[in-house]
């Protein structure tokens, strides 16, 4: 019998391997923002009055210009200068900051002084808190005083959190040790909860709560995509959210357009009685309109937001108005109902949103005063649109205009074009998104001031760091630059004040750009000067970046403004240039206007729409 063959047969235990979570995207986490909110040293809730120092080197450097990240003037001995600078140089030098009420102190910022001229700033500091000013008691770390680090250079931000909370009304900022080849010299911020005062029977003020209930918060480039998507789907019939191209690291730039027929360049279609081809701006599509009248269908607008990625207000501005269009609309309200039916709205939150990605990384308090604000790249995106100014000067000094060289629609010179040019792809999309759509107004958001200004930004001379330099329709952009400032409740107020050292009050909170500061190669003189598009430069708050509790109240300040500026859209000439014969669209048609110079011309899609402004 043959021996039986045996098999031996080996167990392996199956190991089973958990599958790795998916790595999430690449966007930097919400920053942690401490618990308690600034005070509002920066953002001017903290009244001058609130503030007082032990000495000041002289007015132009006294404790009311003690606040984050304010500047100072362009001269030596400026009368607002940028910072605090005490008297003398000795450890008996502070800054105090009366809280108004009980207030939970939780942490202090410093920077050094804003100057071109010196370099002063305090490496240490202690800090003592009062209730009446009189008797004061030093923040300790367990039992010693503690000795606070300060800065090493006179911008970035540094913030020092108390050992343990402090309840207080008053507190001091007592510099130590200073720059060796400097003097005692600060900027500063608090942060601190305010408290019921037990012994106030009065209802303490505060700001008003806004009724529109919005998502008053920072939004990231993540957190942006998912509230436009969470816009469009609430409102799919009058929004489409589009991509017009992409930064240097490969974000989207998303618009969201909101009208009664997303996608599509709505023209007028009725033919006219001879010489009425035309319709008011100021009129309505549910308005009796006269015999033979074309109603010459929707304009198109644009808001611009996030140019300088660390001036973020305008960003949240326009995602809570998309927000409340949409809500708005599906309510009923009638004006909103008619803005979204009779214009076609184009909202860019964030034209640089590699900027602001860098500027949310650091928070509100420490992005200081400029991080962010260049791309990636380290492009100014306002300085870095093509100069179609000098051409057009040089050719009006030389009697050229407008029979040799155009008034409008001026070509971009064949240098910009070249590969090798320094121009940055946001730019390059803008400028394409420019090109495809006819807009006719436009406004784009900034922050750092409370003023709006009006082209032209770049002096005529071209030397000179100040000019007026109006354009052919100066009063129209005064008229435009006038609606936004005088319905906006922070310029309007009579209380506020300087945010830096320019007061823009004394003009009704607008200027000619070039008569601020020359600005060459901006986007609102390049609008101008190449497309039928009017802008302006809505500088919205003193804060570049606002502490989100103050982005309700921001939102109140705005949201009348943003709202009438659409509107005025409609003012003016608005029309369709027809064929006498075929009465067919005329595509490219030159309208010109005794005594402006400069013409418009008609939408090139072969309808031979235009508009005209307020002329």
């Amino acid at each position: 019998m043959p021996r039986r063959k045996v098999v031996r047969v080996k167990v392996v235990k199956k190991k089973v391997l958990k599958k790795k979570p998916k790595a999430p995207a690449k966007h930097p986490a919400a920053p942690q923002e401490p618990q308690c909110p600034p005070l509002g040293l920066e953002s001017l809730r903290v009244l001058d009055s609130q503030l007082r120092s032990s000495s000041d080197k002289r007015y132009g450097l006294g404790a009311h210009r003690g606040r984050l990240n304010i500047q100072s003037g362009l001269y030596d001995g400026d009368f607002f200068d940028g910072g605090w600078c005490a008297g003398q140089e000795d450890k008996e030098q502070w800054l105090e900051i009366d809280a108004r009420r009980l207030t939970n102190f939780t942490g202090v910022i410093t920077q050094g002084l804003n100057s071109i001229w010196t370099y002063d700033w305090v490496t240490s500091y202690k800090v003592q808190f009062s209730n009446d000013t009189h008797t004061w008691q030093p923040c300790r770390n367990g039992t010693e005083e503690a000795v606070f680090p300060g800065n090493k250079d006179p911008e970035t931000p540094v913030l020092n959190l108390l050992p343990s909370p402090v309840v207080a009304r008053y507190i001091r900022i007592n510099p130590q040790t200073w720059f060796e080849n400097g003097t005692i010299c600060l900027r500063a911020e608090v942060l601190g909860c305010p408290l019921p005062d037990p012994n106030n029977i009065y209802y303490w003020p505060s700001d008003p709560v806004p009724t529109d209930k919005l998502d008053f918060r920072h939004h990231n480039y993540k957190e942006m995509r998912k509230l436009m998507k969470r816009v469009n789907d609430e409102c799919p019939n009058i929004t489409r959210v589009y991509s017009i191209g992409k930064s240097y690291l490969g974000l989207k730039m998303y618009v969201m357009e909101i009208s009664d027929n997303p996608g599509q360049h709505e023209v007028g279609t009725c033919p006219a009685a001879p010489g009425q081809g035309g319709q008011s701006r100021g009129a309505h599509s549910g308005d009796p309109q006269p015999p033979g009248a074309v109603p010459a269908g929707e304009p198109e607008f644009r808001y611009v937001a996030g140019m300088h990625g660390n001036e973020v207000l305008g960003r949240e501005l326009l995602l809570n108005l998309m927000e409340y269009l949409c809500r708005e609309f599906r309510r009923g309200n009638p004006r909103v109902v008619r803005l979204v039916t009779d214009t076609r709205i184009h909202l860019l939150p964030s034209m640089n949103p590699d900027g602001y990605e860098t500027a949310y990384k650091l928070g509100s308090e420490l992005s200081g005063w400029a991080m962010g604000r260049w791309t990636y790249e380290g492009i100014d995106l306002n300085h870095n649109f093509a100069d179609l100014n000098t051409a057009l000067w040089d050719a009006e000094d030389n009697d050229l205009v407008p029979h040799e060289f155009p008034n409008h629609y001026i070509p971009i010179p064949e240098y910009y074009t070249f590969a090798n040019a320094t121009v940055a792809p946001e730019t390059r999309a803008v400028i394409d998104w420019m090109q495809r759509y006819p807009f006719v107004l436009s406004a784009n958001l900034h922050g750092g001031e409370l003023v709006v200004t009006y082209p032209f930004d770049m002096t005529r001379t071209y030397w000179k760091a100040q000019e007026l330099t109006p354009t052919a329709d100066d009063g129209v952009f005064r008229w435009l630059a006038t609606v936004y400032a005088t319905s906006n409740l922070a310029m309007a107020s009579e209380e506020r004040r300087l945010c830096h050292y320019d007061d823009f009050m004394r003009s009704g909170n607008i200027i000619n750009g070039a008569n601020w500061h020359t600005v060459p190669g901006s986007m609102n003189d390049f609008s101008y000067l190449h497309t039928n598009c009017f802008e302006i430069t809505v500088e919205l708050s003193c804060d570049k970046f606002p502490h989100a509790s103050e982005l309700p109240a921001e939102w109140e300040n705005n949201r009348e403004s943003l709202l009438l500026y659409m509107e005025q859209v409609h003012r003016g000439i608005k029309g369709v240039v027809r064929d006498a014969e075929t009465e067919q669209g005329i595509a490219n048609a030159i309208i010109s206007v005794d005594g402006i110079n400069h013409d418009i011309r008609t939408g090139t899609g072969g309808h031979g729409q235009g508009w005209g402004g307020d002329r």
